[in-house]
């Protein structure tokens, strides 16, 4: 609900008006100076102040608020050029830190990193958990241990993104259609995760992450429309459009393990509910029975048939082609529906690319006149991390200004209970 003014007399606007728009006013300055000096480094006033179009004494004004506040500090002088040299200012990247972390079925990694992203620390630890109880001791265990790897204390966590399988309902404060971690889509988990943690969090899925992370640091970057194809334990596509990270009504946008491809489901209809159907032809667990169908040893990780393939070997190049075929069907249905710019496909399955794309091919020529261009992750295992981090840094960012510009904000024409 919005407070609704009337305007001053003679249509001229009021005491309050008017300080309602300096204040704003000052604030787009801050931020505007703020950001410039997060993405172009140090400079000088005046130099900020002609890339901003302001003045100098605002450019001064807001350089003082921002250095009271921590969050911009004066780094040097500039080298004498026939005049005196100008202080510096240069954005504090120490000014808060991020908190990162991937959780896998099998591995957890986690990461600290500054206002930049800068990493400051890694750690990656096994998943072991088999309750949501252990699960929250977990991550728990790997933001203690990768701060003090960062050289700093948990409390100088501004802000924590968790990427994992699945999406997550504000609604009903829980995640759903994660099926391959065993206690994580209890209701109240991720609440009880926030004041374990004590820092605010974010929750998001796994795909979408890593296609923020390839977007800003790895093969989507300079794409504003790209799909970022996720073949791991499970499968999930991130999907760019215009630039922009998009979830969908609910949230569950790229979801595309649960896609009715395939025909009959491969393990009964129950699996195919609880993981999709899809879900079931692409996983590893389904390069795994197409290598134990070939003719393989039963006892095989999916990333052993990939080795395997690549020395030759009839039946793990068989199950190869049969995980090819099935992800074609994907990849065709991505092109034929958003019509990409790229696709970039990882994740541990995903990132045998070079293997599959023969296949793929072969296949896509059977089911659709569209070739769309298909492009390995440049960040590999790292891009859900990567991803964690950038929208991370972005949060944080926000917190830490809201926090500073709070006590000296005036009081707003429009207030909202959002």
């Amino acid at each position: 609900m919005e407070e609704q003014h009337m305007a001053e007399p003679g249509g001229g606007s009021g005491p309050r008006e008017v300080a309602v728009a300096s204040g704003l006013l000052r604030e787009m300055n801050k931020r505007s100076l703020l950001e410039r000096l997060f993405a172009d480094g140090p400079a000088t006033r005046p130099k900020l102040a002609r890339a901003a179009g302001l003045s100098v004494p605002t450019v001064i004004a807001a350089l003082g608020e921002l250095a009271a506040a921590g969050l911009v500090r004066e780094q040097g002088r500039s080298a004498p050029g026939g005049g005196r040299p100008a202080a510096v200012f240069e954005a504090n990247a120490a000014a808060g830190h991020v908190l990162g972390i991937d959780i896998g079925r099998s591995w957890l990694h986690a990461a600290v990193a500054d206002l930049t992203g800068t990493q400051l620390g890694t750690v990656d630890l096994r998943n072991v958990a088999r309750t949501s109880a252990g699960l929250v001791d977990l991550i728990a265990t790997a933001a203690d241990e990768v701060a003090e790897a960062a050289g700093i204390e948990p409390i100088a966590i501004t802000h924590t993104v968790i990427g994992s399988p699945g999406v997550y309902d504000p609604r009903r404060g829980r995640v759903l259609y994660a099926a391959n971690l065993p206690g994580w889509q209890r209701v109240g988990l991720t609440e009880a995760l926030a004041q374990r943690l004590n820092t605010s969090l974010t929750v998001d899925n796994d795909a979408n992450l890593a296609a923020i992370g390839e977007h800003t640091y790895g093969a989507g970057r300079g794409h504003a429309d790209f799909a970022y194809v996720h073949l791991g334990t499970g499968v999930g596509v991130g999907l760019l459009l215009d630039g922009r990270l998009y979830r969908g009504f609910t949230g569950a946008a790229g979801e595309a393990g649960y896609l009715p491809i395939g025909g009959e489901p491969a393990s009964g209809r129950r699996g195919a509910t609880r993981r999709g159907m899809l879900e079931e032809r692409l996983g590893a667990d389904a390069v795994v029975r197409y290598a134990r169908d070939a003719g393989m040893p039963a006892r095989v990780s999916a990333q052993e048939v990939f080795t395997a393939a690549r020395a030759g070997s009839a039946p793990a190049l068989q199950a190869v082609a049969t995980e090819a075929g099935h992800l074609a069907q994907l990849i065709g249905g991505v092109a034929a529906l958003l019509d990409p710019e790229i696709i970039v496909v990882g994740g541990g399955v995903g990132q045998n690319l070079d293997l599959l794309e023969p296949g793929i091919r072969a296949a896509l020529a059977q089911l659709t006149p569209m070739s769309p261009r298909l492009v390995v992750a440049e960040l590999g295992s790292s891009g859900v991390l990567r991803g964690a981090i950038a929208t991370g840094v972005q949060r944080a960012r926000e917190l830490l200004f809201a926090a500073t510009t709070e006590a000296d904000r005036p009081a707003r024409v429009a207030t909202s209970t959002r």
